[in-house]
């Protein structure tokens, strides 16, 4: 019996499980929609609410550092630093046709929870759309309920071609990793 055992397995051991959520949920909130199977969707969207439910209630404000009270910016800061060491920090994603290389922390907190405080929950939507050819698994679309309307629904599933341009736009930083494509 599975008492207190919450939790898809997928086959995996709990470090392949964990990377394969934090690429998911970086590629969420990238491209605002991905497609899936419908188990890592009902799993991925678990890890999901919780990161953007933590960034709305604490880290709403864009200008952390320029509060009054030190504590309230030092926990936004902490915050960040949490959520930073969760997710990848780079992905790649589409916009009006053009390639751009996002930080995917920094659009959860300037982009995404700024949108969501006023919510109290179910900032994710499931939609079931087809069955795989192959192996038959049920697919489905995993989307923030609240999108961005310059980011296409097409764009959004198919992965962005990594060009010489879009690496050399974004700054390196100490704990960049390289860019990836959404998959």
């Amino acid at each position: 019996m599975r008492h207190h055992n919450a939790g898809r397995k997928f086959d995996r051991d709990g470090s392949s499980r964990e990377a394969m959520f934090k690429n998911l949920a970086a590629n969420l909130f990238a491209h605002e929609r991905i497609e899936t199977t419908v188990p890592k969707a009902k799993e991925l969207r678990r890890v999901a609410e919780r990161l953007i439910c933590r960034a709305a209630r604490l880290g709403a404000d864009v200008n952390a550092e320029t509060l009054s009270d030190p504590k309230a910016a030092a926990a936004r800061l902490a915050l960040k630093r949490e959520i930073g060491s969760f997710l990848p920090r780079w992905r790649v994603r589409i916009v009006e046709g053009q390639a751009e290389r996002i930080d995917v922390v920094e659009h959860l907190f300037r982009e995404l929870a700024p949108r969501f405080v006023g919510r109290n929950g179910g900032y994710t939507r499931i939609l079931k759309t087809r069955n795989r050819r192959g192996d038959n698994a049920e697919m489905c679309l995993i989307e923030l309920v609240v999108r961005d309307p310059k980011v296409g629904a097409k764009a959004a599933v198919t992965a962005a071609p990594v060009t010489e341009a879009v690496r050399a736009e974004a700054p390196k930083s100490r704990n960049a990793e390289e860019p990836s494509t959404a998959g």
